[in-house]
């Protein structure tokens, strides 16, 4: 039997896959990890090799046995994000005593800075 040595980014330890044979398809691998880890069905692996940091894209490439990759969870593709982003617009001046400052104006001392400030 085989083994393929696995850990999600966020983790420090390695969990195992074991198997027949010399190597194990990258879906095969995917399919196991998510049987074994994960309960939500809606997301896909990206899988890396924890020593190359090479990408495993195709389905069908073999991973060799005794190999250690890093697993993370990315959304399916095709499917549309759920989380809303919001824009704020600042426009107004968040306190009304706030001022717009003159370029044009006598240029401030140190002293003068420090005593409005502090």
């Amino acid at each position: 039997m085989s083994c393929v040595h696995y850990k999600f980014s966020s983790k420090l330890n390695y969990d195992t896959v074991t198997f027949n044979g010399l190597n194990i398809s990258l879906c095969d691998l995917k399919r196991q990890i998510m049987s074994e880890k994960l309960k939500v069905a809606n997301c896909d692996l990206q899988i890396t090799n924890a020593q190359t940091k090479e990408e495993y894209t195709d389905d069908n490439a073999p991973i060799p046995g005794n190999s250690s990759v890093i697993v993370r969870r990315i959304p399916v593709r095709g499917v549309k994000s759920t989380s809303k982003t919001y824009v704020i617009s600042r426009s107004e001046p968040v306190s009304a005593t706030s001022k717009a400052i003159d370029d044009s104006s006598v240029p401030i001392s140190l002293a003068q800075v420090t005593q409005v400030y502090l």
